[in-house]
Order: structure tokens, then C-alpha cells, then sequence
């Protein structure tokens, strides 16, 4: 069976493809060069996802009411993620409280040396200090991987379809007569820019679940111990499914290590996360296999003083 790392790979490869076809399509029609609607589209998904990129830790915590804390205020916190950081190779990331009971945490932050890891006080008080430690190390992993640059990729292009997508339709509502139109069949065209956006919606979502799944390998191997975030899943299922998360922004949902901001189950095509139970299926059989042996990458520690990151 492919792993993580594969299908994320081939994720990326097929909404590239699409993205080619699209623009190709969307160019040919509108400019007579197919070349020009990949350059339309993916400049103006580009500039969008790069604000996003560049500000995504102040904008997200902004929107959770998260506040960056020191050790002093949040010992328990502080000490689990120092403790933890050098085993994935990172100097140890700032720190935040989110003022909520709902049990959750998330990482943001487009490096390592930018990255907040975050935890809501329903967590603080919910789990103990080993299933604590299995959480943290989940996201501590998504750091590691340089997750948040994945997925803002993922979301310029598919971001960057659904704009080539939405220029086909005001061509064909207010563009009137262009004569590069007959090289490409209309209907054909349509049919794409409707179908488009919603496959590379998917696929999107796909990739999210793809490294949820991969953050819970090397956050399980790295500290040796997949039962500890296994535990901590299964309570954390139930307490967001009966306690939606009432600060942020749906939006937001796949920083979460799990789903806060619904009281049902979402289909699983239009999930940002796997399903819980399959989640703790995995950890547990990594638990029972010895042999296993997740490939585990991630950026060399910075030369220098260990210590938290700060704002660079």
C-alpha cells in the first residue's frame, strides 16, 4: 500500500494535470495561445495564496483569539514542546493558548522558525501528559514536513482553476464575439470549467487528509509511541463532536487535529480530515508492528543557541 508521502506526490501530480488542461483550455479560447490562461490564472491565485502564505500565523491566530504565552504562563505546554523539538529537529516554536473548552490544537506558520503551536485550554485540561505529548508531536511533525507551504500550494492551484474556471463563464456571459473561440469546442469548455473546480476542490482535500495521516506516523515514530495520540484521538472525537469549537473560522478546520467546527461527520470526499477511527487503526498497528518503519525527513536543526523561534 502507497504511503502518505506517495499519494500526496501523486495528489499533486494529478491537480497539476488538471490545472494544465484547464488554463490550456481557458487560454486557447480566450486569447488563442494556451499558454496565457495558465499565466492569468495561476498570477491571480498566486498573489492571494502568498499574502496567505506570508501572514497565515497572525491571521490565524488572530481569528482563533489564540495569544502567544511564555513558558512561565504555560509551563506544562512549554515544557512538553521543548522536550520534544529536538527529536524532530526544530528549535522550539512559539507557543499559544486558545481561549475555548473545546479540546483541539493546531500549528501554523510558514517555517519552522515562524511556526506557533497552539492549544486550547479544553485540551490542557482533558488530556494527560502522555497523550498530551502524542498531539504535540503530531504538529510538531506538520512543521517538520513544511505542511503549510504543501497546502498553500495546493490551494494556488486549485485556487488558480477555479479563476480560469470563473473566466470562461464572464466570457461567455459579457465577452460577446472572439474569433479564437472556434478552436475549442464550447461545450467541451463548459463542461470543464464546471467540473474543474469541484475536482480540484477534492483533490485538495485529499492532500490534506494525505498529511494528517503522515504527520500521525512521524509524530508516533519519532517520540515511539503511537498509543499516546491514539488514546488522545478517540477522546478528542467525542468532546468536538459535542462541543463544536465556537472561535475561528470553518475555513481553518484543517490546521485542527481534528475537525472542531461540526457536530456530524462531513462525507469523507469533502473532509479536511481522515476519518478518526481509521486514524487510531493506524496507530494501533503501528503499535503491534515493530518492523515498521515510516520514512522520516525533515530540515536540519539551525546552528546556533536552542531556544524558541521568533518572529523573523
Amino acid at each position: 500500500m502507497a504511503g502518505p508521502r506517495t499519494k500526496t506526490a501523486v495528489l499533486f501530480a494529478v491537480i497539476l494535470a488538471l490545472f494544465v488542461v484547464v488554463g490550456g483550455l481557458v487560454g486557447q479560447y480566450l486569447f488563442g495561445t494556451w499558454i496565457a490562461g495558465l499565466v492569468v490564472a495561476l498570477s491571480l491565485s498566486l498573489v492571494l495564496n502568498l499574502v496567505s502564505y506570508f501572514a497565515c500565523d497572525r491571521l490565524v491566530l488572530w481569528s482563533t483569539k489564540a495569544k502567544i504565552v511564555s513558558a512561565a504562563e504555560a509551563p506544562r505546554l512549554a515544557k512538553i514542546v521543548d522536550e520534544l523539538a529536538p527529536a524532530f529537529h526544530l528549535v522550539a516554536p512559539r507557543i499559544a493558548i486558545v481561549p475555548t473548552q473545546t479540546p483541539n490544537a493546531f500549528a501554523t506558520g510558514r517555517d519552522e522558525r515562524h511556526a506557533v503551536v497552539a492549544a486550547t485550554e479544553g485540551i490542557l485540561r482533558m488530556l494527560d501528559d502522555r497523550e498530551l505529548k502524542g498531539v504535540l508531536a503530531h504538529e510538531l511533525a506538520h512543521i517538520r514536513d513544511r505542511d503549510v507551504l504543501l497546502m498553500t500550494f495546493a490551494a494556488t492551484l486549485a485556487g488558480a482553476i477555479s479563476y480560469a474556471s470563473q473566466l470562461v463563464f464572464f466570457s461567455m456571459v459579457f465577452g460577446g464575439s472572439n474569433n479564437n473561440r472556434g478552436a475549442v469546442n464550447p461545450i467541451v469548455l463548459l463542461l470543464a470549467a464546471i467540473t474543474a473546480p469541484i475536482a480540484a476542490m477534492v483533490i485538495q482535500l485529499a492532500i490534506s487528509r494525505s498529511r494528517e495521516f503522515r504527520a500521525d506516523e512521524v509524530g508516533a515514530f519519532t517520540i515511539g509511541d503511537p498509543e499516546s495520540l491514539a488514546s488522545a484521538l478517540a477522546k478528542l472525537e467525542v468532546a468536538n463532536r459535542n462541543r463544536p469549537m465556537n472561535v475561528g473560522s470553518p475555513a481553518q478546520s484543517s490546521l485542527f487535529i481534528v475537525n472542531p467546527f461540526r457536530g456530524a461527520a462531513f462525507a469523507s470526499l469533502f473532509s479536511t480530515h481522515p476519518p478518526t477511527a481509521e486514524r487510531i487503526r493506524r496507530l494501533r498497528a503501528m503499535h503491534s508492528d515493530y518492523a515498521y518503519r515510516p520514512e522520516v525527513r525533515g530540515p536540519a536543526l539551525r546552528s546556533g543557541s536552542p531556544g524558541r523561534a521568533v518572529r523573523g
